[in-house]
């Protein structure tokens, strides 16, 4: 069961015409979110990012979308999906409505709400093989437009398909200056001695939900220090850790590049650090 602008339907009932703006022209975001028990993981830090998204796309933010609102949205579906006390992923996409050609002829906003189990209630670490690459076939623009989830994931596909065809778990983006902005699904983080590094928003990365919580929690530590700044390809290689981050897997140690193999000490650390800020948040 799917929620179509507060409505309750069966998948197979969801009709999205042609000119649906989400489908046409990609005029459209989302966010992905973590719920456990119809608690929704970090759900201001979400909200705030999509009202912030909607004002960078030019949308007209209904008024009734306000935080509880949202909320109360989310949880019906989840509940109307029978996983109320369960852990589930949901996705709350948001679009323009329907007409016009590059310039919408409405104000209209369409907001669609899906939901899939969870096996893992908290975050854990995967000590899998978890290999990645780089992928260079094509590159990402610094800038704002890449911090926020739009639908546009052209270069997010191709760099899967890629991925899949030479058996990696994963791949890194690139920007147009030659920088690695993040992984296929999140963001990166790269730990060489006492130093974890981030690539900054500038350099085009997405404003992760789950990189905002390691930040915080990086900052406290007395033993490491945070450095928001650019990674080049050459630091991959001399980096004692590297993992990506996303909401819904926590962190995901990789644990090769190339010829070189990573330890995974502080992304274990780490994620002890966050299954405590979760229980008590």
């Amino acid at each position: 069961m799917v929620n179509l602008n507060g409505t309750i339907l069966d998948q197979n009932e969801v009709n999205i015409t042609l000119e649906n703006r989400g489908y046409k022209y990609g005029d459209a975001l989302f966010e992905t979110l973590k719920v456990v028990h119809s608690k929704i993981f970090f759900w201001e830090d979400h909200y705030f990012r999509l009202m912030a998204s909607m004002r960078i796309l030019r949308m007209e933010i209904p008024m009734e979308f306000t935080m509880e609102f949202l909320e109360q949205e989310i949880i019906k579906t989840i509940s109307v999906n029978g996983l109320a006390k369960s852990a589930a992923r949901v996705r709350l996409n948001i679009d323009r409505g329907e007409g016009g050609k590059y310039t919408p002829i409405t104000k209209k906003i369409n907001y669609s709400i899906v939901v899939d189990e969870l096996e893992n209630e908290f975050y854990t670490i995967d000590t899998k093989p978890y290999t990645v690459d780089l992928f260079k076939d094509y590159y990402m623009s610094p800038g704002l437009l890449n911090t926020i989830k739009t639908n546009n994931k052209i270069i997010n596909v191709l760099g899967s398909i890629y991925a899949q065809e030479n058996s990696f778990e994963n791949c890194l983006l690139l920007n147009t200056n030659k920088n690695v902005v993040e992984a296929l699904n999140g963001n990166l983080f790269l730990v060489k001695g006492k130093t974890i590094k981030t690539p900054p928003l500038e350099d085009g990365c997405l404003k992760g939900i789950m990189r905002k919580q390691l930040i915080e929690i990086i900052t406290k530590l007395e033993d490491y220090e945070l450095l928001e700044a650019s990674i080049s390809p050459f630091e991959l290689q001399k980096a004692d850790e590297l993992f990506t981050t996303n909401v819904i897997t926590g962190i995901q140690p990789i644990t090769n590049y190339r010829k070189k193999s990573f330890t995974a000490d502080v992304a274990t650390l780490l994620v002890e650090k966050l299954n405590i800020k979760v229980r008590l948040s």
